[in-house]
């Protein structure tokens, strides 16, 4: 895989973990309510279900993309319109919505549980690699290449929740989150309509 190929799949990754949603709230209870560690091992075992779904993504769009591609492309458009929605949706959120989470007393068995329950609890992550990874996966794609952008969706994922509850044991920072919550989700929703008509447009080159 090209660099700037790859630069591109760490963008669009970047984009979407940074998504205010469940998984952040997930991330700052466990912290808040724990302390750090239980706040990274829900960051990690929510990643490693995020790579669980982007394997399966890769490997079905390759088997679709060469016996079915009207299909993959009626699904890529599916995919598409649900990041549209994602992007509107984003917009008109509320300030500080999506980032309201209180502390409860937690543990790290309860972390990674609830971790991994919030990430394959929600197919609709299906649905955001199918427009995601659409544009990067060929018919004649390698193994490696393939096990490129599963790594990459997964360090991507679980680096930034990481970060997040590393960050939290500063007691300035959700705070500022907070604040500018309302920025965030204009920000995200503004980048997940571009990317949904990339999508429509065509593959990434």
């Amino acid at each position: 895989m090209p660099l700037s190929l790859w630069m591109s799949l760490v963008a669009v990754c970047a984009m979407g973990a940074m998504s205010p949603g469940p998984s952040l709230a997930l991330v700052l209870r466990h912290t808040l309510g724990g302390g750090r560690m239980p706040g990274i091992v829900a960051a990690l075992s929510h990643a490693l279900g995020v790579g669980f779904y982007a394997l399966l993504t890769v490997l079905g769009l390759g088997a679709l993309i060469v016996r079915f591609p009207t299909l993959f492309q009626a699904i890529t458009w599916g995919g598409a319109a649900y990041l549209a929605w994602l992007g509107i949706k984003a917009l008109r959120a509320g300030r500080a919505a999506a980032l309201e989470a209180s502390g409860v007393v937690t543990t790290r068995r309860q972390a990674a549980r609830e971790g991994m329950l919030v990430a394959l609890g929600n197919p609709k992550l299906i649905l955001f690699f199918v427009a995601l990874l659409s544009q990067f996966v060929t018919p004649d794609m390698s193994l490696l290449a393939k096990a490129l952008i599963v790594l990459t969706a997964m360090i991507i994922d679980g680096g930034w929740y990481v970060l997040v509850a590393v960050s939290l044991t500063h007691s300035r920072v959700l705070p500022w989150l907070q604040v500018r919550a309302h920025w965030i989700h204009r920000i995200t929703g503004v980048m997940l309509l571009a990317l949904a008509l990339r999508v429509v447009i065509g593959p990434l080159g």
